[in-house]
């Protein structure tokens, strides 16, 4: 147990490690789905365009969902978007970069299954196969054949074994000619998306220096602060069980006394480091009005002195600015031979 928590708190303090990682075997997992998967055109003339599209477009779309699924920074934005104002304000900026930053991740299993479906070239075979101009690469001459029935004809190119239009354009001639402009896409894709991220990842910042820098600072902020919310609501959850269930012994021991005669136990000395961790809230009504107070009204992001036992400075009461100590004899000392 102690082994996986360990491997739990390596992958929380390397999250965006952790993150790349997934998203690297996304990506392979995506060419490597695309490599099993049976493709069969069903070669009729009203269903290979829907069909191959969707070959096409289907798979990107859920393994784009997927990357927001897998990523744990989509309850963080989504808390903060819906969060109320409060004494904090929320700035849309922050929001976009986070969004972007999901996104950005997200994007590369989809560009991968694309890119690989395109340089294959089945699914444009199978998609576009009846828009393949028979008067340029084939035969057109030929007399008896409506407009319908020239499309039910093309429309099997993908199937070589049931193709019966070797007189109107080969079979092989076809397949190349939509395997060109497929992979001639594909190339294209790759190009446009490699220089798109080039774009996002280079020149972003060196327009907005500042605006970025600060963006990126307060949404690191906004999950340190959500992770440390989290691990001090998880302290204060295991003191307050430690000692209402010491308490209840305590009970249980006072009434064994009364009829037994037993002398009572010394508590243990970790009850009451445990208590002291309470904080001054020691009832649930007192955690229930905390928690909605941390959800509707955030303390505003300035840092004050502690606030005192009877006072409620985590519900958002102004605090006096903190002025910086004195400094020591040998600080002073040294910046005045300076």
């Amino acid at each position: 147990m102690d082994k996986f928590r360990m491997i739990f708190q390596f992958l929380q303090s390397n999250q965006e490690s952790f993150m790349n990682g997934i998203c690297g075997i996304m990506a392979l997992a995506s060419a490597q789905m695309y490599s099993a998967f049976d493709f069969n055109c069903p070669c009729l003339p009203h269903y290979n365009l829907a069909y191959g599209l969707g070959i096409l477009l289907v798979p990107p779309f859920i393994l784009f969902l997927l990357g927001f699924v897998l990523n744990n920074n989509v309850s963080m934005l989504a808390e903060e978007w819906r969060r109320p104002q409060g004494q904090r304000g929320k700035d849309p900026a922050v929001l976009r970069y986070m969004f972007c930053s999901m996104a950005q991740r997200a994007m590369i299993a989809p560009v991968v299954w694309v890119s690989v479906t395109l340089l294959d070239g089945k699914c444009i075979t199978c998609a576009f196969c009846t828009s393949v101009p028979v008067e340029t690469l084939g035969n057109a001459s030929h007399p008896g054949l409506s407009q319908g029935e020239m499309k039910r004809v093309l429309a099997r190119i993908p199937c070589k074994e049931i193709y019966d239009g070797q007189e109107f354009i080969a079979n092989e001639v076809a397949v190349r000619y939509l395997r060109c402009i497929s992979q001639a896409l594909g190339w294209c894709f790759v190009l446009l998306m490699t220089m798109l991220a080039f774009l996002v990842r280079s020149l972003r910042p060196c327009f907005t220096q500042a605006a970025f820098l600060k963006s990126r600072y307060w949404s690191h902020y906004i999950d340190i602060e959500r992770k440390l919310f989290d691990e001090t609501c998880v302290e204060h959850a295991r003191s307050f069980a430690k000692v209402c269930i010491q308490q209840f012994f305590e009970g249980m021991s006072t009434d064994l006394v009364a009829t037994r005669c037993h002398p009572p136990r010394k508590a243990p000395e970790d009850v009451g480091e445990a208590a002291e961790k309470l904080l001054g809230i020691t009832d649930q009504g007192t955690m229930n009005v905390a928690l909605k107070s941390w959800h509707r009204c955030r303390p505003p992001l300035h840092l004050h002195p502690p606030a005192l036992p009877s006072g409620n400075g985590w519900a958002g009461e102004k605090q006096p600015p903190v002025h910086p100590p004195a400094p020591r004899r040998e600080v002073a000392a040294y910046y005045s031979r300076v």
